[in-house]
């Protein structure tokens, strides 16, 4: 098969790879309908993550089940699935709390810019559709992989509730989504801090209210002057860096809460600052697969289409450019199309 490979910093090569092969009787063998490149994926390409030795890349997938290990039930050859990056057994005290991406058999997704992706915990990290969806639909479906999914947890966390206030840091493709998620749960006013016009306009088209282009303390008066001098009740955080994260817990009200996605990159929380704002604080790898059939629902109803996230379309074969344009802000995300 082919799939992506990251080398060093700002090198992904597209090459012929060995075919996935079931290794454990929980695997499933998927051939991929759509991926994509993901913000998070920039952090290695950009060097802010180590690559010691060439490697795999891709954590978002949709696809079509070629085999299953013998203890997979779940799914068959030739239905139509959407899975998560963490992979779960969905059966673990964990899992069964709610937070499959803390399964105490987790494994993370890192293949999935292939042709063909092995996944791990098959039977409790794949959901099925009943019949396959329209073309139409795959990139919303795969949004629900990781970007939708985590996007709904960053509200869920920063409990979102009908009639609150919403801020939104951060305009990538999880920002844009924690917008729709704030919006169906209910947020009457959603403000997305955002300086891209193409972006903002979607930030709109999804339910944002409000725009806020200025960033770090003066981003926080603007959230201030917009909420009576108080703050919002919900903040998500959806960049990892650490003036999002400061801007993130300063824009939020005493009482107020903070869920935090975005990958942290030379963040630190001070202690202190954190106790006396009375502002609650949760975030962390999304629990994507708590929420994948309602949110699967919510795609094949129409009532949300995070699909729009996608704004540069390539053949797989052109993965590498679509690193290049998501790091020089040319595009939002880029779906990929084996």
């Amino acid at each position: 098969m082919r799939g992506a490979m990251i080398y060093a910093p700002g090198d992904i090569r597209f090459e012929t790879l060995d075919d996935p092969k079931i290794l454990h009787p929980t695997d499933a063998i998927i051939r991929t309908a759509v991926t994509c490149v993901c913000g998070s994926d920039l952090w290695p390409y950009r060097g802010a993550e180590p690559t010691d030795a060439p490697h795999p890349m891709g954590h978002e997938y949709v696809g079509f089940v070629e085999e299953v290990g013998s203890e997979v039930t779940a799914v068959e050859p030739g239905q139509f699935v959407i899975g998560s990056f963490a992979t779960s057994d969905n059966t673990c005290a964990n899992c069964r709390n709610g937070f499959q991406s803390n399964c105490l058999h987790r494994e993370f997704m890192s293949t999935c810019q292939a042709d063909y992706v092995r996944i791990p915990n098959a039977q409790g990290t794949l959901v099925s559709t009943d019949q396959v969806p329209g073309e139409e639909l795959w990139p919303s479906l795969l949004a629900v992989s990781d970007v939708m999914g985590t996007g709904w947890w960053a509200a869920d966390a920063a409990e979102v509730r009908p009639g609150s206030t919403a801020v939104v840091v951060g305009d990538g493709a999880v920002g844009l989504c924690a917008v729709i998620a704030a919006k169906e749960m209910g947020a009457e006013r959603i403000i997305a801090m955002s300086r891209h016009a193409s972006r903002q306009q979607l930030a709109r088209e999804f339910g944002a209210t409000d725009i806020v282009a200025e960033r770090g303390e003066e981003g926080v008066a603007r959230i201030k002057e917009l909420t009576g001098g108080i703050g919002a009740d919900s903040v998500l955080e959806c960049v990892g860096t650490a003036q999002a994260m400061r801007q993130a817990l300063h824009s939020a009200r005493p009482g107020g809460n903070v869920g935090f996605v975005g990958v942290p990159h030379d963040v630190a929380v001070d202690g202190q600052e954190l106790f006396f704002s009375h502002v609650g604080l949760r975030g962390g790898p999304a629990p994507v697969r708590r929420y994948l059939p309602d949110l699967i629902g919510l795609v094949q109803s129409g009532r949300i289409d995070p699909g729009k996230v996608f704004d540069l379309t390539l053949p797989l074969n052109e993965v590498a450019e679509g690193y290049r344009a998501m790091d020089e802000r040319r595009a939002i995300k880029a779906l990929l199309k084996p």
